[in-house]
């Protein structure tokens, strides 16, 4: 796809608040299945429930990398839903802490952009399950957006 082409689909994704089309063009997105949902003017990435995620069976756990990804995916949406992106994000680096386990039941995300540059995004990530003061993972990411 074009960079044009993507900042077309982008701009009608933005007017629209329908997602979906964008996200069926990145395909990691559409193997976790995202959807965002704007509760009370935040954006929340949603990670459906899904046997495919688990990691340990004897727990059992949502697998580590998928919970990377899920942190590193909604930081990229969030950039997209707020920020004036001309091409797709590159990520820098991103350090993801582990808090507790991860059940295999619908996950939620969320990120704030802590330092928004013209070259440089600093965020942070949280995703929760039940309860959003109980934290499944953080992460801090930086991504280059211009």
């Amino acid at each position: 796809m074009t960079p044009e082409k993507f900042v077309a689909l982008l701009e009608a994704s933005k007017e629209s608040k329908d997602w979906q089309p964008l996200f069926d063009i990145i395909p990691y997105f559409s193997y976790l299945g995202l959807r965002l949902e704007n509760r009370d003017g935040s954006l929340i990435c949603v990670l459906p429930e899904d046997k495919k995620f688990i990691g340990n069976p004897t727990l059992p756990a949502l697998h580590g990398g998928v919970v990377g990804a899920f942190l590193e995916s909604t930081a990229l949406v969030h950039l997209f839903a707020t920020q004036e992106v001309t091409r797709l994000p590159k990520i820098i680096n991103i350090t993801v802490e582990y808090l507790r386990s991860g059940k295999p039941v619908e996950t939620y995300a969320e990120a704030v952009i802590t330092k928004p540059g013209r070259r440089v995004a600093n965020m942070r990530i949280e995703a929760w399950q039940g309860n959003r003061k109980k934290p499944i993972a953080a992460a801090h990411a930086n991504f280059l957006v211009s």
